[in-house]
């Protein structure tokens, strides 16, 4: 067994999300959004790398030599999968691992809006879950497509950097590839995703113009595109995706978007009211005709306000999601304030509670 296999065993058994190992520090766990360090010296930097290299395979130690930085993948069977990611630094090499549970959890677990179950019967068009770095997306993701893998005889094609859930063979097929095993390139792996008869594409994270330029095509052309970005909300996202064109494709891309997007999810992760966990606080924007208008006539601005006109239609805004976390029991109210947009609105709350 590795030596760092006991710092990860670890983690998963005390529900931690990641695992820092960095040169001249203890080894550090993030537990419920919190980084905390265990009982353990300093690592100097030749124990660092020794504990890094001994899980690298010699083509992932080449890669790390020659680009200073390298994102796997690694498992230790019958606990969970990890998404490491090893830099170097002033000191020596840093890694963080991401801990993957091996069971993939269901829409319902995630605490998503009933909503998510109805976006993932679509058979054509684009679905986004976006949000900042570790607030679950990958997870989400995840989680539609085991659900639709559980649901419907499709091919699944997944593009990863790395593979992190790994899916198993259901009612449908699910082919996973890994950028740099299997692929060398996002959009190298989507140019030819179309000639391998995908129901279903999901692109771990769309992250240059010629990746979403392709993913747009491909949700326009018969197929069903999932994806993340790394945006703070539905509009900002319908922005960014625009705004990575040229001046003179922005208008043709905004067609496609307002044709083809069914649906924003924008996540935040929220410490819960017991300090034993994290929940999940959701943003949906819906691709209704309000909004695919909105989008084709150059106003995003106004889509908060169709957003809030629309809860019929199963969207609604963050400081919503917050407030039913709140309503819940889930969340106190000054972990509320800290996440909410609107934060008078919760203010006037408080008040009215004192």
């Amino acid at each position: 067994m590795a030596q760092i296999d006991s710092l990860l065993r670890m983690a998963a058994e005390h529900r931690s999300s990641d695992v820092h190992v960095a040169t001249g520090n203890s080894v550090l766990l993030r537990q419920f959004g919190r980084l905390k360090k265990i009982n353990s010296p300093e690592l100097t930097a030749e124990a660092a790398k020794d504990l890094i290299y001994e899980i690298l395979t010699p083509g992932q130690r080449k890669r790390l030599e020659q680009n200073l930085q390298l994102d796997f993948g690694y498992e230790i069977k019958g606990l969970a999968r990890f998404r490491g990611n090893v830099i170097l630094q002033r000191k020596g090499l840093d890694a963080t691992f991401r801990v993957i549970p091996i069971l993939i959890p269901t829409i319902d677990e995630l605490g998503l809006p009933k909503i998510v179950r109805s976006l993932c019967d679509y058979h054509q068009g684009m679905i986004l879950v976006t949000g900042s770095t570790g607030q679950g997306k990958s997870t989400t993701l995840a989680a539609m497509i085991d659900h639709i893998n559980s649901t419907r005889p499709v091919h699944i094609l997944t593009i990863e950097d790395p593979i992190e859930f790994v899916h198993p063979i259901k009612k449908g097929i699910v082919n996973q590839r890994q950028l740099g095993t299997h692929t060398r390139s996002f959009p190298n792996a989507l140019r030819s995703a179309t000639r391998e008869d995908p129901d279903v594409i999901m692109v771990g994270e769309l992250r240059d113009v010629e990746s979403i330029r392709m993913a747009v095509t491909a949700a326009e052309t018969g197929h069903l595109v999932l994806g993340t970005l790394a945006t703070s909300s539905g509009p900002k996202t319908v922005d960014r995706l625009i705004d990575s064109f040229p001046a003179d494709e922005q208008s043709q891309i905004r067609n496609m978007l307002a044709d083809g997007l069914r649906a924003v999810l924008t996540q935040k992760l929220l410490p819960r009211i017991d300090k034993k966990g994290m929940v999940l606080a959701v943003e949906v924007l819906i691709g209704t005709v309000p909004v695919a208008n909105m989008i084709r006539l150059e106003r995003t601005f106004q889509l908060p306000s169709v957003m809030q006109i629309s809860r019929t239609h199963g969207m609604q805004s963050m400081d919503d999601s917050i407030a039913q976390l709140l309503n819940s029991g889930s969340i106190d109210l000054e972990t509320a304030l800290q996440y909410a947009e609107n934060k008078k609105a919760f203010q006037q709350s408080k008040a009215v509670q004192g």
